[in-house]
């Protein structure tokens, strides 16, 4: 079986196993490869938060596929509730699922409900490309070829011989000046002679101009669509629709600077370097999109001074110094957190990283520094994708290369938006956190909207199962999606326990202020959708997302009344709101209310199988598998357990291990969360599993659910949410906190596996406003520290650690550390 194996490495030359070439300096926060990109799940992401880039580092010829997080369909979705008919007839559809369920006829109230659903979130689209294209000799000679990505220092690079002579090429994406540069030099006497050139599946326009022997401009306009239809949805023949005069508009400038040798521009738009010894580029874009409340084409903003002003400030720069610039901003935020779980062989580090990632797997061989590297490269792919005011990250983080891409690249509420941010508290990117937090402002506005037209509920905001940067918040489905998904409406009541998260990290008083309305309206849509039956209150209708039950009659079904994952959304979101509204005072109505309400909430149940009933009946799963486990939200990311932890983990027993990528970051939480150290490790292994490109049809082709070569998150097809969710399960698997009432409480190893016996960690964040750092042999800790990040901070904390609980002091300065023989 090994044999057949390290045949199938040496066959598929992105996992070759030879050693790297000489002269390359091994650094474990480094992604590494010994040949170009074929495939985008090969390519390396790069982004300053607003503009991203996939780079494939090819010889002949260089790719960058290009993204801005602000390019969407669409022109505006603040009524969405009301644009859409169907809106009107919710109410009467309410009320007769709801007598359909108290009957019992399950079939009929699953049809009856899809009358709630409205119109579907629009999609976003890719840039575009810059192509640089080497006008080598034809029978020119490429070797010693290298291409890697530094997450300590977010730059990417690829360097290789030509004829003889090496060629290099520096990718950064810097966010203090709002650009994507790439620089390229030569050994070669002869220079550099290539094409650069930008291109869009979009419809654009583009221009070259040389401003002087050494510099010259690409300049491309373009819009995307004004609506955009997923492709799943059948009911339409033409899913994307384009018009000059409506949609989100687009300006990307390329600024070319050589250094010896000149630039010429020719009338087909493109940008030629003659005999160059370098060439910097500098790619800036900028969109009109200017808010949800505003149309992008008449009311946008000016995207092209915009634009134009970024152009002609970074082309005075040296490179050098928007390197240096870019570095230390970056490494403001990564520098943060630092993770050793032990040290890798030798022999498996000088292995390309997909090699690396094959064998982990496959061979089961020990490899700690990609356990650290994975958990760091989800820190990095956060900081490169979520810095852009009230835009979070999407389906794919920012980086996107599909027209139409899978469930439109939007952002899905029933666990995948959510899971993005999982890790952005306790691994110390609070900042990052803002852009989702900013957005939960915009999503509760038009969920207030979505409440009363489409659920009937005056008070408070909910949404559905999708969003786009549109803030919509409507169901979606259009009457044809399937009730499991396109009819939940709890979307609301999770993302606004984000609020109450980012307050007990922070302890900031002043953002929960400003943040406090969209919690509690958050609750109060709860408390208005409540219905009481059989002595409980509860949800009716319900669903719980993309699972289906089976009835005893044999009926599958998504619509029933009572859901587990209901009642932890709603427990959760209350229970927050409550909390919030003692600590800022007043609101004692508001208080008295949810205290009233939560004993009267339906209790979770055991089933016959032993795990967590995920239904109000006992009835059978229709996948027992199922990759959703959102019953357990109230064990992780929830804080309200109530004696369900031996449940849950019979749960995941049954659920097994076999899921997609963000099911599976999931479920290390989980484990983690129910301090099984060796289950959390197992999935966190499994997470882990290679997974060819997409387009690789090789017979040796792996498909399912792990990681790209590139190490993203295959679901698949890429979605970014594993990444986050599995650097999240470490940081559980490492440390753990609950804070309440000015008391916290840390748990120092609460899940930590055999395997990584021995290691240490420093930055990472705990509930109360603190950060620690500790280091450990054989399980024990040996050296602890827990510093105030917040004046806020209490200053005596419980902690637990080897096998012990007890208070300690904070000193005056803010700190709190000891140190023991092993």
């Amino acid at each position: 079986m090994i044999r057949k194996l390290l045949f199938l490495l040496t066959v598929y030359g992105c996992v070759a196993v030879c050693s790297l070439a000489k002269g390359y300096e091994y650094n474990s926060l480094t992604l590494h490869y010994d040949r170009p990109a074929e495939y985008f799940e090969e390519a390396l992401p790069i982004g300053n938060g607003t503009q991203g880039a996939m780079v494939y580092g090819g010889m002949r010829q260089d790719r960058l596929s290009l993204n801005d997080i602000t390019l969407w369909t669409g022109e505006g979705n603040m009524s969405s509730a009301r644009k859409h008919p169907a809106a009107e007839k919710c109410a009467e559809a309410l009320q007769r699922t709801r007598e359909l369920l108290q009957q019992e006829n399950y079939k009929d109230a699953d049809r009856v409900y899809r009358a709630v659903e409205g119109p579907h979130s629009e999609t976003y689209m890719p840039l575009g490309d810059l192509l640089i294209t080497y006008l080598d000799p034809v029978n020119s000679k490429y070797n010693g070829y290298q291409r890697s990505l530094d997450i300590s220092t977010a730059i990417c690079r690829t360097s290789y011989m030509v004829n003889g002579y090496k060629r290099s090429t520096e990718y950064i994406a810097s966010a203090p000046d709002s650009v994507i540069v790439v620089r390229v030099s030569t050994a070669d006497p002869e220079g550099i002679t290539a094409l650069f050139s930008l291109d869009s599946q979009l419809p654009h326009r583009t221009s070259a101009e040389a401003v002087s022997s050494s510099v010259a401009t690409l300049s491309s306009q373009g819009y995307a669509a004004y609506h955009d239809e997923p492709g799943y949805y059948k009911g339409v023949d033409v899913h994307t629709l384009y018009d000059p005069e409506r949609g989100i508009r687009f300006q990307t400038i390329l600024t070319a600077r050589c250094d010896g040798g000149r630039l010429v521009v020719s009338d087909a738009g493109q940008v030629k370097a003659v005999g160059c010894k370098s060439v910097t580029l500098y790619i800036v874009n900028v969109t009109s999109f200017n808010g949800v409340q505003n149309n992008p084409a008449t009311d946008g903003v000016d995207y092209k001074t915009v634009a134009c002003r970024r152009a002609c400030a970074v082309r005075e720069k040296a490179y050098e110094d928007i390197r240096e610039a870019q570095c230390a901003d970056y490494q403001q935020f990564f520098n943060r957190v630092s993770l050793s779980l032990g040290h890798t062989a030798d022999s498996v580090r000088v292995l390309t990283t997909d090699s690396q990632l094959l064998r982990y797997y496959d061979l089961k061989e020990k490899n700690p520094e990609l356990e650290a590297l994975y958990f760091q490269y989800g820190r990095y792919l956060l900081i490169s994708c979520s810095r852009t005011k009230g835009v979070p990250a999407n389906l794919q983080g920012l980086w996107n290369e599909h027209i139409t891409p899978p469930w439109s690249c939007n952002y899905t509420t029933n666990i995948n938006l959510e899971e993005n941010y999982w890790h952005s508290e306790i691994c110390n990117l609070t900042e990052m956190h803002q852009s989702l937090l900013e957005f939960i402002d915009k999503l509760a506005m038009s969920g207030a909207e979505t409440a009363r037209h489409y659920y009937g509920v005056e008070r408070g905001w909910c949404m559905g199962h999708n969003s786009d940067i549109w803030a919509m918040t409507n169901p979606v489905g259009l009457g044809v999606g399937n009730t499991s998904w396109a009819t939940w409406n709890m979307g609301g009541a999770w993302l606004a326990t984000h609020i109450w998260e980012h307050y007990m990290f922070t302890l900031d008083k002043a953002f929960l202020r400003r943040a406090f309305p969209a919690l509690k309206g958050a609750a109060e849509f709860c408390l208005g959708w409540l219905v009481e039956k059989d002595g409980w209150l509860m949800t009716m209708p319900c669903t719980s997302p993309e699972n289906r039950y089976v009835t005893d009659d044999g009926f599958k079904g998504a619509a029933f009344y009572g859901g587990a994952a209901d009642m932890a959304f709603i427990r959760e979101c209350l229970q927050d709101a409550r909390e919030a509204a003692i600590v800022l005072g007043g609101e004692k109505e508001f208080v008295r209310e949810i205290d009233k309400t939560l004993p009267r909430l339906l209790p979770y149940k055991v089933s016959k199988t032993g795990g967590l009933l995920e239904w109000y009946h006992d009835w059978d799963d229709e996948d027992p598998q199922h990759r959703h486990q959102t019953h357990l939200f109230h064990i992780f990311p929830g804080h309200t357990p109530m004696g369900t932890e031996k449940a849950a983990a019979r749960t995941l027993e049954i659920k097994g291990d076999n899921t997609t990528g963000w099911s599976t970051g999931w479920r290390v939480n989980l484990y983690a969360r129910l301090h099984d150290a060796k289950g959390a490790y197992h999935i966190y292994n499994r997470l882990l599993k290679y997974v060819s490109p997409m387009n690789y049809t090789g017979k040796d082709a792996r498909r399912g659910g792990g990681t790209f070569p590139n190490l993203l998150d295959a679901h698949s097809p890429f979605q970014i949410d594993g990444n986050f969710g599995g650097t999240a399960g470490v940081a559980e698997m490492l440390v753990q906190s609950e804070y309440h009432r000015g008391k916290t409480v840390v748990s120092l190893l609460p899940a930590l596996p055999e395997e990584w016996a021995d290691g240490e960690v420093s930055g990472l964040c705990v509930r109360g406003g603190f950060e620690i750092s500790m280091k450990w042999q054989n399980g024990v800790v040996t050296e602890f520290t827990i510093k105030k990040r917040s004046k806020e901070a209490c200053d005596t904390v419980t902690l637990i650690y080897n096998g012990k609980k007890k208070n300690i002091k904070i000193n005056k300065n803010g700190i709190y550390s000891f140190s023991t023989k092993v």
